[in-house]
């Protein structure tokens, strides 16, 4: 549930670069007085450490949150992307981000609305909800009765955020270039252009209804799933109408039976291999928030149709090379087929060839194993993050994927992620063997 107390969204160029400035100067000032306390004390601090302070933290995660638009959603991409790779302490800046902060005031709202409905807008309602019953990085979401009864769920995109987006990446990547976080040898300039790409098109509620009905009908009549039906009626570049679906937060099933979670990742994973080898068409953003589920009926609820996109032949090739290699075990295939697909840099695998092997000889050992997969043993995670951190030092071969693979993985780093909250057991091996010849 949304914030109560809503916090108008910054929506104009100065106005938003205003809190960059400001978030900025408080980080610097935050820099100065814990690099004061270290000297004090006799340390000789690290500027990453200087600037990864839980205050500092807390500085950036409420500014990016009030800001929202492409400047939260890069943090959650970022956070789903990473995993249990990043620094504790940008791992707390970025799951702040998940969480439902402010939202529009009513005031916001209504003006907002005027300009996508007219002045009488409210009349075409028997009751429309003020209070969001979500909100997210791009817009928030209201629940709407028509006077026929019928229940909507009414997006509304935050005023200028299409317009900040530009900016709103370049000031980000600033930030994380100025934090240490990026070194000057990864050259992200082709990542910056394709986020801005896919954030304008999330920002196109035309286009997500497009996606929405499209998937609406590539789920069909499977009853593993429902996916809502668009009103356009009520729906404009700004606005998305659709259907309300009632359902549970995905979280919630932590506390439920282990054959309902296994049932539910189950769904979750089968769609994901849907999407990439037989349809094509992804919807690339896994965060939690756009999943829910249906305990009396058992179905899995798809919302957030706005990062759909189609896949690359090559990028779904490489990935069926990839799979295939793994279920044999076979190390070497499983190489070379992460270097074609550009998971790994040929540098990378020249220079650290036997921390590569090892981290495979993990993968495949857990791939491999019989029975189902247990996703809440994360065991293996730690083995691998100790292999990569002489790989992440050497910052002369890191390498940046095809984007086109960088968002088909969050796909699935973020369902993985998803799954092993849900401490689910699934047979992941027959159901990747199934598309053995996809």
């Amino acid at each position: 549930m949304a914030d109560d107390n809503g916090r108008a969204i910054p929506s104009g160029r100065l106005s938003r670069l205003g809190r960059f400035g400001r978030m900025a100067g408080g980080i610097a000032g935050g820099v100065v007085a814990e690099g004061a306390r270290k000297l004090a004390s006799g340390e000789r601090p690290r500027m990453s450490d200087l600037l990864l302070t839980p205050a500092n933290a807390t500085r950036v995660a409420d500014q990016l949150a009030h800001l929202r638009g492409a400047a939260m959603k890069l943090g959650q991409m970022i956070s789903m992307d990473a995993g249990d790779m990043l620094p504790p302490e940008l791992t707390r800046i970025l799951s702040r981000l998940r969480d439902n902060a402010h939202h529009m005031p009513p005031q916001q709202l209504d003006k907002v609305l005027i300009a996508e409905w007219g002045r009488d807008w409210r009349r075409r309602f028997r009751h429309f909800q003020a209070q969001p019953v979500a909100a997210a990085s791009i817009g928030q979401v209201h629940r709407a009765e028509l006077p026929d009864g019928r229940i909507l769920a009414i997006k509304v995109q935050y005023p200028g955020v299409a317009a900040s987006i530009d900016a709103d990446v370049d000031n980000v990547a600033t930030l994380l270039r100025v934090s240490g976080l990026l070194p000057r040898e990864v050259d992200i300039a082709p990542l910056l252009t394709e986020a801005k790409r896919q954030l304008h098109e999330e920002a196109d509620y035309t286009r997500e209804r497009t996606m929405l009905e499209r998937y609406r009908t590539l789920i069909g009549d499977d009853p593993a799933y429902i996916v809502p039906a668009a009103e356009p009626a009520f729906s404009t570049p700004n606005v998305l109408a659709m259907d309300f679906i009632t359902g549970e937060r995905i979280e919630a099933l932590e506390t439920r039976g282990q054959e309902e979670r296994d049932r539910a990742a189950h769904a979750l994973i089968a769609l994901v291999l849907r999407e990439l080898f037989a349809w094509g068409t992804m919807q690339t953003d896994p965060n939690f928030a756009n999943y829910r589920w249906q305990a009396d009926t058992g179905r899995l609820v798809l919302l957030d149709f706005g990062a759909t996109r189609d896949i690359l032949p090559e990028t779904r090739a490489g990935y069926h090379r990839l799979l295939m290699a793994g279920l044999v075990g076979d190390r070497d295939a499983v190489r070379d087929a992460a270097v074609a697909a550009g998971f790994l840099g040929e540098p990378a695998v020249t220079r650290h060839r036997p921390a590569v092997d090892r981290m495979i000889d993990v993968i495949l050992g857990e791939m491999t194993r019989e029975g189902p997969f247990d996703f809440g043993d994360r065991s293996f995670v730690g083995v691998i993050r100790e292999e990569a951190q002489a790989m992440a030092e050497d910052r002369a071969t890191w390498h940046v994927p095809p984007i086109d693979t960088l968002f088909v993985q969050r796909k699935i780093s973020g369902t993985a992620l998803l799954c092993a909250r849900l401490k689910a057991k699934v047979e992941v091996r027959g159901m990747i063997e199934a598309y053995q010849n996809a």
